[in-house]
């Protein structure tokens, strides 16, 4: 298999959810550039129009004005909130600080993914959730003038974080978030761009109380999630080279480029420049051989949504891999330990599940077999990427399901090995 060409994956997902968000919130009319036209951030759109923000249709520029930090207006019917964690997640956390009740709706893999670990620190903070069966979808959440918090969240959720910040942003109060390992931080560098005092300090974050959110210009990168399924395509080819467009290099979310790199990966950067306060530069992936790495619960955070690709390019390669520390992989759209490992046997590879992760022993050989994701784009993106190594018959089931991530994903995996 031969790589070439140049590829600008969509938009960060991460990233272009938090645009919408920030932007209904803000006064005045912000400009958003090159957001991920998928499932998942138009459900954020759609949740957010349900509350009375008047959010056009998707477009390489458009503007959005805001309403406000208390602006929003209570839903008429239920938030669907599709198959969007992030969605649900951080929408809780703005109903929380209004004067207003939303029952939050997702579909069946969505409704069984664990929402109290955002609930409970809003409730801390004095809102109210119900939950009408276990701690998933759907659930209703009434919200109130909150007081403010100091939450250790005993693990490290992007998603809970940025929850408690918006709650304590509309609810005018100070909060502070303690992490074991810093999550992904686009939340509180956007917000400093839009004018709020936020401060990092380590794994901990406080955000203290903000009268106003400017409107700002926001310019989404691509995304280095994206990104990583062109990169292990790259690394397990015979010949050539890839070039990725504009990604984003923010250190929380490049664990998987600081793995295949520990791995033997060929991975240069070039054009590094910061943009509204995150890194954005060019990748320049060529083929070389692999070896065997090991990722640990320190790493995980950085690279977590990378994890199922990380382990069909182990597989690929035919190099040993050894993940602890993950057990947040068995509550995403999949368990994903569990379904990556089950699909790994399907083709022929060596792998076994651990209770918070797994291992595969490496074997170099060709792969084939029929792989079903269970609707899990990550896991369809993952084994597209390892049925493109030359030698390996790899079929997979519903390819449709990366239309919530990466809607043309295989028409540019077609391009990259043409």
């Amino acid at each position: 298999m031969r790589v070439r060409g140049t590829v600008r994956v969509p938009g960060d997902k991460s990233i272009s959810h938090r645009a919408l968000i920030l932007a209904a919130l803000a006064d005045g009319e912000s400009i958003i550039r090159g957001i991920l036209d998928s499932e998942d951030v138009a459900s954020t759109a759609r949740v957010l129009r349900a509350m009375g923000v008047e959010i056009p249709g998707f477009a390489d520029v458009f503007r959005l004005s805001g309403v406000g930090l208390r602006g929003l207006r209570p839903p008429r019917s239920a938030l669907d909130c599709g198959n969007s964690g992030t969605t649900a997640r951080l929408v809780a956390g703005i109903v929380a600080a209004h004067p207003f009740s939303a029952r939050f709706e997702g579909d069946p893999s969505l409704s069984r993914r664990p929402m109290k670990r955002v609930a409970e620190p809003l409730t801390y903070m004095g809102a109210q959730f119900e939950f009408e069966r276990g701690d998933g979808l759907p659930m209703t959440v009434r919200g109130i003038d909150l007081r403010s918090i100091d939450w250790d969240t005993g693990a490290s959720s992007a998603q809970v974080k940025s929850a408690i910040l918006l709650a304590g942003l509309i609810a005018g109060v100070e909060v502070r978030v303690t992490e074991t390992v810093r999550s992904r931080d686009h939340t509180e560098r956007m917000l400093r761009a839009m004018g709020v005092d936020v401060e990092n300090d380590g794994n901990q974050v406080c955000l203290r109380p903000a009268r106003r959110l400017n409107a700002a210009e926001f310019t989404i990168p691509a995304d280095p999630s994206s990104a990583s399924f062109f990169v292990a395509l790259a690394a397990m080819a015979d010949d050539g080279e890839l070039v990725l467009e504009d990604v984003c290099l923010n250190p929380t979310r490049t664990g998987f480029l600081s793995a295949v790199a520990r791995m033997g990966g060929d991975i240069s950067r070039e054009g590094v420049r910061e943009v509204a306060g995150e890194q954005i530069g060019s990748l320049r992936v060529r083929p070389t051989s692999l070896g065997p790495v090991s990722i640990g619960a320190s790493e995980v955070p950085a690279l977590i949504d990378e994890l199922p690709l990380l382990a069909c390019l182990a597989a690929g390669a035919g190099v040993d891999l050894e993940i602890t520390g993950a057990e947040e992989l068995r509550v995403k759209e999949s368990d994903r330990i569990s379904t990556v490992v089950a699909n790994l046997r399907r083709v022929g590879a060596c792998a076994e599940e651990l209770p918070d992760g797994l291992v595969v022993r490496g074997e170099k050989k060709e792969l084939a077999g029929t792989v079903d994701p269970h609707g899990d784009h990550r896991i369809a993106m993952a084994f597209g990427v390892l049925g493109a190594v030359r030698g390996n018959r790899v079929e997979v089931k519903d390819t449709r399901a990366v239309a919530v991530f990466y809607p043309r994903f295989w028409e540019d995996l077609k391009a990259a090995t043409a």
